[in-house]
């Protein structure tokens, strides 16, 4: 990870008086925008053992209350993501982890923070060079995991991911609808792009092509 880069202010200089004073020039018809890089602190990225990911938030949170550490451990995030799947046939949105067994935590850079942190139950280390000074992420690589908010603008669902399904090449399948319900046959093509298989079905003793979407068609 590389450096953190911070952008250059619009400076306008003026003399007043032989003195220089700074100005900053703020577009009023600009919207604000609300970066989780700006907030307290510094992002690092934990390690945690497989599926541990929300035990570790919950003991984090419960050292946090107990020692009373909210003004040096500040936030814990997890990155989800919305995700399309086609489960027995049906279209179906669930939220997945975008990194699993990662945590996001916003605290300050000290090493008896590190320490409380890195020495939780199902917690392996930080992400970094050295153990015990973590690499911090940078404006670009938070903005890239936590969408920074554009004041007045609704924020779009994350959908990164292509929808999986549960179907493979030479798979019998089961046709639900349309004209050739109830026939079965193996799946010659799958096209992710337009959620379709193509199904070589038996009919009148002939191998026939037949293009069905995803929630046409059932595994046996």
């Amino acid at each position: 990870m590389s450096d953190l880069e911070t952008p250059l202010d619009a400076v306008a200089d003026a003399a007043v008086d032989e003195e220089i004073l700074d100005v900053t020039i703020i577009d009023d018809d600009e919207p604000l925008v609300e970066s989780a890089f700006d907030r307290p602190g510094r992002w690092y990225i934990v390690h945690t053992f497989a599926g541990h990911e929300q035990k570790v938030i919950g003991a984090l949170n419960n050292i946090v209350k107990s020692r009373e550490l909210s003004d040096s451990i500040y936030e814990i995030y997890l990155p989800e993501e919305d995700v399309t799947e086609f489960k027995s046939g049906k279209k179906v949105t669930v939220s997945k982890r975008m990194f699993p067994s990662y945590l996001l935590i916003r605290c300050e850079p000290d090493p008896e923070i590190f320490y409380v942190i890195g020495s939780t139950p199902g917690v392996t280390g930080f992400v970094g060079a050295e153990k015990t000074k973590p690499t911090a992420l940078t404006r670009r690589e938070v903005d890239n995991i936590i969408r920074p908010h554009v004041e007045g603008v609704e924020q779009p669902i994350a959908k990164r991911r292509m929808p999986t399904h549960e179907f493979e090449v030479n798979d019998t399948v089961q046709i639900k609808t349309g004209p050739f319900a109830t026939f079965s046959g193996h799946v010659a093509e799958i096209n992710e792009d337009q959620l379709k298989v193509k199904v070589l079905v038996d009919i009148f003793g002939r191998e026939t092509p037949v293009e069905l979407d995803f929630t046409q068609v059932t595994k046996l």
